[in-house]
């Protein structure tokens, strides 16, 4: 092995050695100028840096459904969604400002399916994500708190560019569950986003959490430049079964 392979493996240059593999093996590469040259070995390594920080991203979301992706959004099916409001949510434009957004509708319209396909694109896109269902996410905060990892768990949470609560609403949330996510949720305003899905109503969040002070907080901060997405309708599932 050379001294240039030698460095190139201690510095773990992985794309840049496949990319100048490729390039001494093709001859067409040596008339090409030093800094063309150059370019292309280190857009192979960005390229490859990418990938792996993509790949770890992807496992650190937790995502409950590996195979929810925005091209595999069915537009067809009546349940009210809006493809030009989905597709500028696509764009990741709500990202960039900070916004939030809060899916509603009956079980089985694809809350969740959708908010998973959202954060896997942002996930594409070089951000980080994470998902949680609403009850599991409680009883994490519960256990941290016995434990003494509280402030280091919401440090955590906090981190995430993108932040998934499925099943808001689904069931009744204590005192101190009800801090716990008012904790999440201001660590996070107007710095990153978070997506909510819920079967109830926005409408009806308030007397859901139970605690006039902590829900004037938490809908504060989750309403303010807020997209809503309230679908409607019967079980995708029921459809798709009717139909076969």
């Amino acid at each position: 092995m050379s001294k240039l392979e030698d460095l190139i493996a201690e510095l773990k240059l992985a794309g840049l050695e496949a990319a100048l593999s490729r390039q001494m093996e093709n001859p067409q590469y040596r008339d090409l100028p030093f800094e063309d040259r150059l370019l292309q070995l280190l857009q192979a390594e960005s390229a490859e840096r990418l990938s792996r920080k993509i790949k770890r991203n992807m496992a650190q979301a937790k995502f409950k459904d590996l195979n929810a992706r925005v091209e595999d959004i069915d537009y067809t099916i009546p349940r009210g969604l809006d493809k030009s409001a989905m597709l500028s949510l696509i764009a990741g434009e709500y990202l960039n400002k900070k916004q939030n957004i809060l899916i509603t509708g009956p079980t089985g319209t694809g809350k969740s399916f959708i908010a998973q396909a959202l954060a896997n694109m942002a996930v594409r896109d070089g951000l980080n994500a994470r998902y949680y269902r609403l009850p599991r996410l409680m009883d994490e905060m519960k256990l941290a708190r016995l434990d003494g990892t509280y402030v280091k768990g919401l440090n955590k949470i906090a981190r995430y560019n993108l932040l998934i609560l499925d099943d808001f609403g689904i069931n009744p949330l204590t005192a101190d569950d009800a801090n716990d996510l008012l904790e999440v949720i201001e660590d996070r305003a107007g710095i990153s986003s978070v997506i909510v899905t819920s079967q109830l109503p926005v409408d009806r969040w308030y007397d859901y959490l139970n605690n006039d002070t902590v829900a004037d907080a938490i809908l504060d901060r989750l309403l303010h430049s807020s997209h809503k997405i309230k679908l409607k309708g019967e079980s995708i599932r029921k459809i798709q079964a009717d139909n076969a």
